[in-house]
């Protein structure tokens, strides 16, 4: 398992915990709006991290923290990414694990051998396969998608659906479709669109969605999943 990123410390990366940040290279998609691009197309050009250094880390600081987040990159790539959730969990840590969701059959095993306590999950666009591919920015398998949709609600576990709004690729009516076609699902959170630096050049002068935008949409989308957050 290679590790490219950890953040010691993060009040930012799992909602109302103190968590520690691991970063793991490559992904399936190329999403225009991706900020963490480098891991993606060129993760070569990142160290490799020892993992007992971060081991070290955690159990010296075990006292405060209260969990560490998998991100990327998308995580589920790796094969032996039960291997990460489960030296993390006999350290006595509680596992967030971020994804896009296109690899089920590793969520799902992560899932029966109790490997992660939450899934935070991307859901890119409404369930179209024309407009998932261009949030995705490669053609996709939209019933995938779909499938860890229903697992990750089925799971028992907590877990958040999210949704980041870039204006070029996102309409009002878009986002309604995609709390809808969520429904009944426990959270979902409307993430603000940072164009500094994204993947897509093109991206980087667009203006993000004002304030007043998302907590419009906010309430509309709650007619649908009763906890929406609006991080922007």
């Amino acid at each position: 398992m290679e590790i490219k990123g950890f953040i010691k410390t993060s009040l930012i990366d799992w909602d109302g915990k103190i968590t520690s940040v691991i970063f793991l290279p490559n992904c399936n998609f190329r999403c225009p709006m991706c900020h963490n691009y480098g891991l993606v197309l060129s993760p070569e050009r990142y160290a490799s991290l020892d993992f007992s250094d971060i081991e070290r880390y955690i159990v010296e600081n075990s006292d405060f923290l209260d969990g560490v987040v998998i991100t990327g990159g998308e995580p589920t790539l790796h094969r032996d990414i039960d291997e990460l959730c489960m030296k993390l969990k006999n350290l006595g840590m509680k596992v967030k694990l971020d994804t896009n969701g296109y690899y089920p059959g590793k969520i799902k095993e992560l899932i029966d051998r109790n490997l992660v306590d939450y899934i935070a999950m991307d859901v890119k666009s409404p369930l179209d396969k024309e407009k998932y591919s261009a949030a995705a920015g490669v053609k996709i398998d939209i019933q995938p998608i779909k499938e860890s949709i229903e697992l990750v609600k089925e799971s028992g576990i907590d877990y958040e659906f999210r949704t980041t709004v870039v204006p070029s690729l996102h309409t009002r009516e878009d986002v309604l479709n995609i709390a809808k076609s969520l429904s009944p699902a426990k959270k979902y959170a409307l993430q603000q669109f940072i164009p500094e630096n994204a993947f897509d050049e093109k991206l980087r002068n667009v203006k993000p969605y004002g304030r007043e935008f998302f907590e419009d949409l906010a309430r509309e989308c709650k007619k649908f999943i009763k906890e929406v957050i609006v991080r922007a």
